[in-house]
């Protein structure tokens, strides 16, 4: 499995951006479109932290607390693509920004629950 996340940039607080993550090849014999699908997001010197997921189906997601009612996570097995949709964003929202494919059909704010990873995209968000 491999994936591209792209979408990132410079944009200052109170603004938007919609990150992508594009996946291909299959996961244990199926599509990834069968997993549950995460973002995380790394800042410099902090731990990698869960930011979003989502259920195989899509419909079940989840988010951190620092980003409920801002970000949006959504995904589309047909296009073997999952969005998030980043709003009103603070200084805070800056990292690198990592889509994960889950063990399961579920997603886990646990990022030891996810197998397979993109190269991250960077968001900065300035004041």
């Amino acid at each position: 499995v491999q994936l591209q996340a792209s979408g990132g940039g410079l944009v200052q607080a109170g603004g938007s951006l919609r990150l992508s993550c594009a996946g291909s090849g299959r996961s244990s014999g199926r599509s990834f479109s069968n997993n549950g699908m995460g973002w995380f997001r790394q800042a410099p010197r902090k731990e990698r932290e869960f930011v979003a997921g989502i259920n195989w189906r899509g419909g079940s997601t989840d988010y951190a607390d620092s980003v409920k009612g801002r970000f949006t996570i959504s995904r589309d097995n047909a296009k073997n693509t999952v969005d998030l949709q980043m709003n009103s964003l603070k200084p805070e929202d800056t990292a690198v920004y990592y889509c994960a494919v889950a063990l399961s059909s579920f997603a886990s704010r646990d990022r030891e629950r996810y197998r397979y990873w993109g190269q991250g995209t960077q968001v900065t968000v300035s004041s």
